[in-house]
């Protein structure tokens, strides 16, 4: 997408850190955008920001938790009676989820991974058949993490394993979707000035039973934010670069890059040399 003025975008998570961050780099650059988030605090403060600068009639908001797949598919037929055909869908919505390993409960595992993986599943489901039936073009962007790329902690492993699924997701649709002129794009961010510590205040209450990381959430959510931690609207203008530009990848910090890169050479020195195309050749279609 070389012009995204006038173009629509959908971002879930849109009302607070990254979320907000992009959406503001997109109406900078003239988009509409429907900003969809589960609080209604972040909403109410965000709509202040963008009524506050006079772009108020470029922004929508909707107050979504992604793990509900009906209210998404209302998302849609929202943004579009909105705005008009959506361009650009944004699933950014996600959760810092983490805890001790023997204590985490099937409460935990259906919360981290149906909002950090489900969530970009939900999204993709119910706009991207929209984005391709307009023949416009467009642009998927999925919020993963540099935590998907290096070796994570045990108490970790829900919020890497999600983001590590996002990944792959993203790589999976960039063979296919540019075919018809919609680009992927996969953010993983590092240290980024945001609310997703406040993991107690974005679970949803049936995710909440029988959950084992109750005082876990508490100590996250007493965690203090870096001055030296990325602005979100850095964030953003790497992304509307990207969408502009058409880059698969966009990684925040180079700080990881060493280990990101020894885990990269462990996993290819697991790797055999041996090659049989033969063997490769029964994996194509006919």
């Amino acid at each position: 997408m070389k012009n995204v003025a006038g173009k629509v975008a959908f971002i879930t998570g849109g009302a607070s850190g990254i979320g907000l961050g992009i959406a503001k780099a997109f109406v900078g650059a003239g988009m509409k955008v429907v900003i969809a988030d589960l609080r209604k605090d972040h909403i109410d403060a965000a709509m202040e920001f963008f009524s506050g600068n006079g772009q108020q009639q470029n922004v929508h908001s909707i107050q979504l938790d992604v793990t509900d797949r009906a209210r998404m598919e209302q998302a849609v037929h929202e943004t579009e009676k909105v705005f008009g055909k959506v361009h650009v869908l944004v699933n950014n919505a996600g959760v810092g989820i983490e805890g001790p390993l023997h204590e985490a409960t099937y409460a935990d595992w259906d919360f981290g991974l149906g909002v950090n993986l489900g969530g970009v599943i939900n999204g993709i489901q119910s706009f991207l058949p929209h984005i391709r039936a307009h023949g416009e073009g467009g642009h998927v962007v999925n919020t993963s993490s540099l935590a998907a790329l290096v070796v994570m902690p045990a108490f970790m492993v829900m919020y890497a394993a999600s983001k590590a699924a996002v990944i792959a997701l993203s790589e999976a649709l960039s063979t296919e979707l540019p075919q018809e002129n919609i680009g992927v794009t996969v953010l993983c961010p590092g240290p980024v000035k945001s609310n997703i510590h406040e993991l107690g205040k974005n679970r949803p209450e049936r995710f909440r039973k029988d959950s084992g990381f109750s005082e876990a959430e508490k100590q996250l959510g007493q965690r203090q934010v870096s001055d030296l931690w990325m602005e979100p609207e850095e964030v953003g203008n790497k992304i509307l670069d990207a969408v502009l530009n058409d880059k698969l990848y966009v990684i925040t910090h180079g700080e990881w890059r060493s280990v990101a890169a020894a885990r990269f050479d462990a996993i290819l020195a697991a790797m055999p040399e041996e090659v049989n195309p033969d063997l490769i050749a029964t994996l194509r279609k006919a």
